[in-house]
């Protein structure tokens, strides 16, 4: 059963922007911390950004301050605006669900993936 199903990459130029999201339930989305990981080629998965359902959030410093994550409660989804896309962002990003409200940075502590969606960035 696919619990968490992300849509959103593409392709595009460096300094563009892209909006990822992530269909989920809400019971995954009231209950489990929400996160962005993404890997990429050669490297290992790194963390991207968490959010808990009310709004408590943590970004990689990477990503702070061009990237947005957020939960839309009518439309049951996850997302990931990011802006000021820079060549170093390319990667497949993954969706992830952690059972309990603590936030969390470590690929380890969630059990539900997603499929990975593609992003590229080109210079």
């Amino acid at each position: 059963q696919v619990q968490l199903v992300e849509s959103g990459g593409g392709l595009v130029q460096a300094g563009g922007s892209l909006r990822l999201s992530c269909a989920a339930s809400r019971r995954i989305l009231t209950n489990y911390a929400m996160g962005w990981f993404r890997q990429a080629p050669g490297k290992e998965r790194e963390f991207v950004a968490t959010i808990i359902w009310g709004g408590t959030i943590i970004y990689a410093d990477s990503v702070k301050g061009r990237f947005t994550i957020s939960t839309d409660k009518a439309e049951n989804t996850m997302s990931l605006r990011m802006n000021n896309l820079k060549p170093e962002d390319t990667a497949v990003y993954y969706c992830a669900a952690s059972y309990g409200l603590g936030l969390k940075t470590k690929q380890y502590e969630y059990a539900l993936w997603g499929q990975g969606t593609q992003v590229t960035v080109s210079s």
